[in-house]
């Protein structure tokens, strides 16, 4: 495993035998691209008002104290003069990369790397819309196709293989159909793990195949919050339970509590 693993948490023993036999799937979010200058949730949220020009009403405002980034941005995008696409062209500006930091790639360098099983198959799931993947697997002239929802595949060994965008993919050029189809509300999550649940479907599926580790994502990420009431729901229509682990940080003190907190989700933290 790459320095960033090697160097950090202890790895229990069964997670390195499972990544040793291809059987672990990383599970990538909005802190893997932040070395490129890019937001996590709550400073896209920020960011999306002062690319708009505008601020909160007390029904964002209440959503945003919860953390309730999601619900926030729904909310804009029902009252926000040109609604949806209006929110969702900011984004070409908030989430275009600093390449020329140091370290801006390093993190998608490793994981690609790290996803890749004896054969050369490689299988990552991200719910970033950025396109770091697809830049350094172009540079370095890779050959990992980018599959973006809603065209997922599906996620059995023998049957994918690629980064696969779970959320969408923010286009080369705007494009509304794409803009659309991104999961970026309450109410596209809802959507896709709740109502439509084609999300839930592919997550279900992965699980049911792979051990899943998340990397780079918070305890409160809405994203984690409806993967695993989803995940949950299927557990009490039988399936079985699923088997996780996150790369979790704490802070002095703290170890216990983040520990807990993780495993309340029904995720095993590997701390640093």
């Amino acid at each position: 495993m790459p320095a960033f693993v090697t160097n950090g948490p202890d790895i229990p023993e069964e997670l390195l035998q499972a990544h040793e036999d291809g059987r672990v799937v990383f599970f990538c979010g909005a802190g893997i691209s932040t070395p490129a200058g890019l937001p996590l949730f709550k400073e896209l949220v920020d960011e999306i008002y002062v690319q708009l020009g505008t601020t909160k009403k007390p029904v964002e405002d209440k959503a945003y104290e919860k953390e309730q980034y999601d619900a926030t941005l729904d909310q804009l995008e029902r009252r926000y003069p040109g609604q949806r696409l209006a929110v969702r062209s900011t984004l070409a500006t908030i989430l275009k990369p600093k390449w020329r930091r140091k370290g801006a790639t390093t993190t998608h360098q490793a994981l690609l790397q790290l996803a890749t099983d004896r054969k050369g198959t490689v299988r990552i799931v991200t719910t970033n819309f950025d396109r770091i993947f697809q830049r350094v697997i172009a540079r370095k002239k890779l050959d990992i196709p980018s599959l973006a929802a809603p065209l997922l595949p599906i996620p059995k060994p023998s049957r994918w293989h690629g980064v696969v965008h779970l959320h969408g993919l923010l286009p080369d050029r705007l494009d509304d159909t794409a803009l659309n189809r991104l999961v970026l509300s309450s109410g596209d999550f809802g959507l896709a793990y709740l109502v439509e649940r084609w999300a839930a479907r592919f997550v279900s599926e992965l699980f049911r195949y792979y051990i899943v580790c998340f990397v780079g994502y918070g305890i409160n990420d809405p994203v984690l919050r409806y993967m695993m009431d989803a995940l949950a729901a299927d557990e009490l229509l039988g399936e079985a339970k699923p088997e996780a682990y996150a790369f979790a940080s704490f802070r002095d003190g703290e170890e216990e509590e983040t520990l807990t907190e993780w495993e309340a989700k029904g995720v095993t933290p590997l701390l640093y």
